[in-house]
């Protein structure tokens, strides 16, 4: 069986094997700790065996038809892994002009909750009057500002345009299992819920309904994607030794490199289907690590677009970045550049050629290019772009993340910082409770 593979072979002019191989031994007792619950944040790490203990996918499958019928929209709303997660598996699978093709045969997904955005919010109310649709709220509180509103919003006009008793049957809530106001609300209407696992934090929660819900409606297979992580999951356990588990060997070079001075990490793409899979690893990354005035910046740019806006800084800017690559072996599709009788382009030396031939030169070509530049580079392969192949990489890079917390000395489980802008957001808005808040805030402002 093909599976994802990692090549460092980037990174022999940057680092050396003593200095691999110091954080080598490091990640075994790292990794151990993440599966016997021993490290900071082990009230967080339900994530860590749940691919083997998921019993709830038959009925999330079952559901997403059933919410999927008589519908063509289903909005998403919530924010930061109640979102970032599922957006990105499902446009990886998606054709990348799914929302141009007209197939009553899917379900298509709109997000909201993610943003405050009046114009956002305004136009999607227009958008869905003519379209049949339906509701999934994913939120731990139901508190948290930018879904609340979304939902407030987009729950009033399901009523208005079905009445209470039918928009009741069009929502779906995943949430905690026993308290907050999601909870609260969804146990009075009578909405179907899932449950949103107590020690699994947001941005690990793609593999619970939180991601797995909205994927099954979107038509796709998540009993390959649970396969894929689970295969990850014994790939990487505790008893796998460093050459065999990629993502101790990950977390490993990004931390030697970290310690040479290399503070920002760029995931590079060369299909623009995995872009939002680097969006979600910025913050699986970003919210693990960024703690204590520690971390690497996780930044991000797509191939070959960015070479022509971002190339020029990568190749000869400041000398603290390294990158990570993600390349896909097989892609979908075949496709030749065609032979041109005037050839006024020049391009008849690569006629006959592969768009994919011609895709994966530019890749070499760029990373040796960076090399040279003082760029040290990691290569991660996948196979193919598909359910199995992305449940692998996603926990994965979980796993990964845990194991380079720790090496950094960080809870990678928490987020305190993220808190800081909500309490400066409230104390604007004269939320009740914060008038203190908002009277230092407001003399500031007028300072």
């Amino acid at each position: 069986m093909e599976q994802i593979s990692i090549d460092i072979k980037g990174l022999k002019k940057f680092i050396t094997n003593s200095e691999i191989e110091k954080y080598a031994k490091l990640t075994e007792t790292f990794n151990t700790a993440l599966h016997e619950k021993t490290g900071s944040g082990s009230e967080f790490l339900g994530w860590v065996d749940l691919p083997n203990e998921l019993n709830n996918i038959q009925d999330i499958i079952d559901t997403a038809k059933e919410a999927s019928k008589d519908i063509e929209i289903m909005v998403i709303i919530g924010i930061g892994g109640s979102y970032l997660g599922s957006k990105a598996v499902i446009d990886a699978l998606s054709n990348n002009f799914s929302n141009y093709i007209n197939n009553p045969d899917k379900t298509k997904i709109i997000f909201a909750g993610q943003n405050i955005s009046e114009d956002y919010l305004f136009e999607l109310l227009n958008f869905l009057k003519s379209k049949e649709w339906a509701i999934t709220v994913i939120s731990k509180s139901g508190t948290t500002t930018e879904p609340a509103i979304a939902f407030r919003i987009l729950k009033n006009e399901l009523e208005k345009r079905y009445g209470k008793q039918l928009a009741i049957k069009k929502i779906t809530a995943i949430t905690d299992k026993s308290k907050g106001a999601l909870k609260q609300l969804a146990n009075s209407e009578g909405y179907k819920t899932f449950t949103i696992p107590d020690d699994v934090g947001g941005r690990y929660s793609v593999l619970t309904p939180v991601g797995l819900f909205p994927i099954a409606v979107a038509g796709f297979d998540i009993s390959e994607l649970i396969k894929g992580a689970q295969y990850m999951h014994k790939r990487t356990n505790s008893d796998s030794n460093y050459e065999d588990n990629i993502a101790k060997q990950y977390a490993a070079v990004r931390n030697a490199l970290y310690r040479k001075g290399k503070t920002i990490e760029i995931l590079v793409n060369y299909n623009p289907k995995l872009h939002f899979i680097a969006e979600w690893w910025k913050q699986l990354y970003g919210e693990s690590e960024g703690k204590e005035n520690k971390g690497i910046f996780p930044a991000s740019v797509d191939f070959t677009s960015d070479l022509h806006s971002m190339g020029q800084y990568i190749q000869e800017g400041l000398r603290n970045i390294f990158e990570t690559v993600i390349s896909v072996k097989n892609p979908d599709n075949k496709l030749k550049v065609p032979q041109d009788e005037m050839n006024l382009d020049s391009l008849n030396y690569i006629a006959g050629k592969r768009i994919e031939d011609i895709n994966k030169m530019a890749g070499i070509g760029t990373s040796i290019a960076h090399i040279d530049g003082g760029v040290p580079n990691i290569k991660i392969e996948i196979p193919k772009i598909n359910e199995f192949y992305l449940g692998q990489l996603i926990y994965f890079f979980e796993k990964a993340c845990g194991i380079s917390g720790y090496a950094l000395d960080v809870n990678p489980f928490d987020q305190p910082g993220v808190e800081a802008y909500k309490k400066n957001m409230f104390a604007l808005l004269e939320k009740p409770g914060f008038e203190e808040e908002t009277k230092k805030i407001k003399k500031r402002l007028n300072d």
